[in-house]
Formats: C-alpha cells, sequence, structure tokens
C-alpha cells in the first residue's frame, strides 16, 4: 500500500492592522463632501411633477387591490362550489 505523505500544518503568521484614526476621518469626510456634490447634480422633480407622479402610483395601486380582490372573490366562490358539490 501507498504510504500517505501528511503536509506540515503551515503556520499562521499573525499581520498587525495599524489603521490611523486620522485616514478614517479624512475618508469619512472626503465620502461626505462626494456625496454632497453628487447631490447638488440631481435634476429634482417640481411639486407639479411629484404630485402627478404620487397620483398616477396611487391610481396603479388602487387598480391592483381591485383585480386582486376580484381573483381573491372568484377564487372562493369556486372554493366553496367545490365544497358544497363534494360535500
Amino acid at each position: 500500500m501507498a504510504e500517505e505523505k501528511k503536509a506540515a500544518p503551515q503556520q499562521k503568521v499573525a499581520v498587525k492592522k495599524t489603521e490611523d484614526k486620522p485616514k478614517r476621518m479624512v475618508r469619512i469626510k472626503k465620502w461626505f463632501r462626494d456625496m454632497k456634490s453628487e447631490l447638488k447634480k440631481v435634476v429634482w422633480p417640481t411639486p407639479k411633477q411629484t404630485a402627478k407622479n404620487t397620483g398616477v402610483a396611487l391610481v396603479v395601486i388602487i387598480v391592483c387591490a381591485v383585480v386582486l380582490w376580484g381573483f381573491d372573490s372568484v377564487a372562493q366562490a369556486t372554493v366553496k362550489a367545490l365544497i358544497n358539490i363534494f360535500a
């Protein structure tokens, strides 16, 4: 029989992480500066556009709710009819 070779266990070398507090704060400040500059580039909708979009969203939600209610009512009536037939 062939002898199995056992691999020598590898030693893990501890790596000391040195996180400098100033570097972290500099990165955080830079992130906020970048975010502020990007938000200045955004084209914000007018109140009229916002109202129109909100209205469209509400109408779509109501239509979807009515359609789901209709399907649910039909399914409920079907199940009740099947129960009455076989019970």
